[in-house]
């Protein structure tokens, strides 16, 4: 029976971008599906106790730098820790990721959150802007028109049951792996993840 993997995250989330590549060869490996879930943490953290990055403690602030380079390092993936263009609204590509879901597929909105997330966190590009996200759209073969689309009303509605559907699964931070119920927060839970898919 094929398992299906509910992905919950924000395309400007550093630990989405680490954790995203391996994610996505896991699911080629494993034949397991995924329904691309790109949520609104702005709705998600005043109810589940987390804070958004400048109002976290100092020392929090600072370790979350320590770990940014261990993993990147470790995993031999480029990662500027402190991004020219970070933190930034991640709403408008979150859409865009969903529209493209809404036109294309999963796979397709799997492949342009991968790139939405080397584009903040590799290549300094500020997600934020319109035009930005284009370019991204074309380089992923896409249309450009779809960026009209993430404006859209159904769009918009998606975006918010994703959230809430987050919320109802008791979600609280990026990148997160529901399988069945069971959340596995956080791209160095990918190993559980995996034994879970494996079975």
């Amino acid at each position: 029976m094929t398992v299906n993997v509910d992905y919950y995250f924000t395309p400007v989330s550093p630990w989405t971008y680490l954790g995203h590549a391996r994610f996505a060869k896991l699911l080629g490996d494993t034949g397991a599906t995924v329904s691309v879930h790109p949520v609104d943490y702005g709705a998600i953290f005043p109810i589940s106790g987390g804070l958004p990055l400048p109002k976290r403690a100092p020392q929090r602030q600072a370790y979350r730098l320590v770990e940014l380079k261990r993993f990147s390092s470790w995993l031999g993936i480029p990662l500027n820790v402190q991004p020219a263009h970070f933190p930034v609204s991640a709403d408008l590509a979150s859409r865009l990721i969903v529209a493209v879901d809404l036109a294309h597929s999963s796979m397709a909105a799997l492949d342009l959150a991968g790139r939405l997330g080397a584009a903040v966190w590799a290549e300094q590009r500020n997600v934020a802007d319109a035009a930005t996200l284009g370019a991204v759209l074309a380089e992923a073969g896409l249309p450009t028109d779809l960026l009209a689309q993430a404006d859209s009303p159904q769009v918009a509605a998606r975006y918010a049951a994703g959230t809430q559907q987050a919320i109802d699964a008791g979600v609280f931070g990026a990148p997160s792996y529901v399988i069945d119920g069971e959340i596995f927060w956080g791209q160095d839970r990918l190993d559980f993840v995996e034994r879970r898919l494996r079975g």
